[in-house]
């Protein structure tokens, strides 16, 4: 009977270290692929780009002709997402080592499953930080925009969108 305890026991942290590992990392690959050296902004993977936290931003920017944006709004927005950028990537570059240390945690046999919470907690108040840092920048660049350029920015978003949508063959 205790060999089988053993047995299960082992099976359940092993799945539960295999699940761990696999969702770590695509969480980081995920937050990675959000932007460009290592930001958030700089390059929208499709399925963020649709997203609440959608880098409007960059979309404004890219379309500053069709929203009549004035040179101090262009260069407004620009700072905004410099100011983003900046405050960005030591965090996103310390997720990265926090990931890296619970998965060297993971590796160990057994696993010290103190210091894998310790770390995970770590993680995702740095992914806060993150959100946060991203809705600030969004509210920041909305701020700049008339009522107007507003309108027009969701709706060129929802037909990008829609146009997204269609492209890959989804339900509108």
């Amino acid at each position: 009977m205790n060999g089988i305890q053993t047995f299960l026991f082992g099976g359940a942290v092993l799945a539960l270290s295999t699940f761990t590992v696999a969702f770590s990392r695509t969480a980081v690959y995920a937050d990675a692929q959000a932007g460009n050296s290592g930001t958030f902004t700089q390059r929208p993977r499709m399925h963020r780009m649709f997203g609440a936290e959608a880098p409007l931003i960059s979309i404004a920017l890219k379309h500053q002709t069709e929203l009549n944006l004035t040179g101090d709004q262009v260069a407004t927005l620009e700072k905004i997402r410099t100011q983003y950028q900046s405050q960005t990537t030591p965090i996103v570059e310390q997720l990265r080592s926090v990931e890296g240390e619970i998965r060297s945690l993971l590796q160990q046999s057994p696993a010290n499953l103190v210091q894998v919470k310790l770390k995970i907690e770590e993680a995702e108040k740095l992914r806060s930080d993150l959100r946060y840092l991203r809705i600030e920048a969004l509210e920041n660049g909305k701020s700049v925009l008339t009522a107007a350029q507003q309108d027009q920015l969701k709706s060129l978003f929802a037909s990008m969108r829609q146009n997204f949508q269609r492209s890959h063959g989804q339900a509108s």
